[in-house]
């Protein structure tokens, strides 16, 4: 048997015995190598970034002074939380959509955060 065979073959048992949300981060994963966006996984704190995902959830957060809308933003590898300062809904940003953001990186809670990111929403499938 040959190498590729036995790649083809290994490839096949692997998707067969994996469970949804893995056969979905690999979908997810391609997708983001198909747009150029960087996988959220490899994304550094202060680099300026294109980032394409799922957004997982989509929530508001009220503050004393500044309203919040923040969305999980979950491209196979890692989350990186968008956040919308002073705003409290955004049209088209709701759990499920597929979207692509460009902003800085920051650390937040030990999690990726992007403020106030460039974002384009993609046609629902």
């Amino acid at each position: 048997m040959t190498t590729d065979a036995r790649t083809g073959l290994r490839r096949f048992f692997d998707r067969l015995t994996a469970t949804d949300s893995e056969l979905d981060a690999e979908d997810l994963q391609r997708e983001v190598a198909k747009c150029g966006a960087m996988p959220a996984g490899q994304c550094m704190r202060g680099q300026v970034v294109s980032v394409n995902g799922r957004l997982r959830t989509v929530a508001y957060t009220p503050r004393t002074n500044l309203p919040t809308l923040e969305a999980d933003l979950w491209d196979g590898s890692d989350v990186v939380t968008l956040v919308f300062l002073g705003r409290r809904s955004i049209a088209g940003i709701e759990p499920g959509r597929q979207l692509t953001a460009r902003g800085r990186i920051a650390i937040r809670d030990d999690r990726k955060v992007i403020y106030n990111p460039y974002y384009e929403l993609e046609a629902p499938r």
